[in-house]
């Protein structure tokens, strides 16, 4: 049996209701999903479905209410440097340089490295993100897009197994977030970062992804679908609208958004374990099955 790099067994996360005799708010349950190394995931939902916490029970910040996860089949229980965590605050020490918050990172990871190890180190993955020329500089004195790269840097410093990211751009003006995207492509392209990320923009969603969750709204959400994005890699932001499939696959992660996410919420579902093809001509999945593995996703025709 293929052994995958990530994997849930029906994680439900609840709370107490707000008096002894109210009823528990059950956030999400029976979420099953798997990852295999190299994947980009994203998770998309409406805000209260419950992503943040299914990435912070990744990263060992939570535990669930009942279910399981598992990192190459250990169970996550705590943090640990095989997973590095990307959040939309940049997280950045205030008191140390760009540099030395990266090297912070680094010698964590590898406190054996001598000083020149670290030093060659953080400074190629500042490098990767442009900000070579801004080492010395402090958080204040960096733009907040040059904050996020420098969070980036980090993660990626750290060569941990899984890459988690809570929606890393949702604070940056559009012409910083595509140029901080493309970078993203870039390096995933050159390392095969495993990544799991929560957006709420659709593009972003579909120029990064191999596969995209989309989350029923809360309360009782679970992950409805898994959508396979089978457009050739490398992407181009200003030519992927041109792909064949782009706008299929588009708008149906809209149509889900507007509509279906309300009217699947809190259901019950039996999904088949095998392809399905939706009205809007769409490749979706089981979020437990990846049709990766075996090669079965065809390109989706406009």
């Amino acid at each position: 049996m293929k052994e995958y790099l990530v994997e849930t067994e029906t994680l439900t996360k609840s709370y107490p209701g707000e008096t002894p005799k109210a009823p528990e708010m059950v956030v999400f349950e029976n979420v099953n999903f798997r990852i295999k190394e190299g994947e980009f995931i994203t998770c998309i939902g409406h805000s209260g479905c419950g992503k943040s916490t299914i990435l912070n029970i990744l990263a060992g910040l939570q535990r669930p209410s009942s279910g399981y996860s598992f990192l190459k089949g250990k169970e996550i229980s705590a943090p640990g440097l095989d997973r590095a965590v990307v959040f939309q605050g940049h997280s950045l020490l205030p008191w140390l340089t760009a540099y030395e918050n990266v090297a912070f990172a680094v010698k964590s990871r590898w406190a054996d490295w001598s000083k020149a190890q670290v030093r060659e180190h953080s400074m190629e993955y500042l490098n990767m993100v442009g900000l070579g020329g801004a080492a010395d500089r402090k958080p204040h004195q960096l733009s907040g897009g040059m904050k996020q790269r420098v969070g980036i840097a980090r993660a990626f410093a750290m060569k941990s197994r899984l890459l988690l990211m809570d929606e890393p751009f949702g604070a940056l003006d559009a012409l910083t977030r595509g140029s901080i995207q493309e970078e993203l492509v870039k390096i995933c392209a050159s390392t095969g970062q495993t990544v799991f990320m929560i957006t709420h923009d659709v593009d972003e969603a579909i120029l990064l992804s191999d596969r995209i969750f989309l989350m029923t709204n809360g309360p009782r959400a679970n992950i409805a679908e898994c959508v396979i994005v089978d457009i050739p890699k490398p992407r181009d932001r200003g030519q992927i609208i041109h792909e064949a499939g782009y706008y299929t696959i588009r708008n149906h992660l809209v149509d889900f958004l507007v509509s279906r996410s309300r009217e699947l919420s809190g259901a019950t579902r039996e999904v088949a374990a095998h392809e399905i093809r939706t009205e809007t001509g769409a490749l979706i999945y089981p979020p437990d099955v990846n049709p990766l593995e075996t090669a079965t996703a065809e390109t989706v025709e406009a």
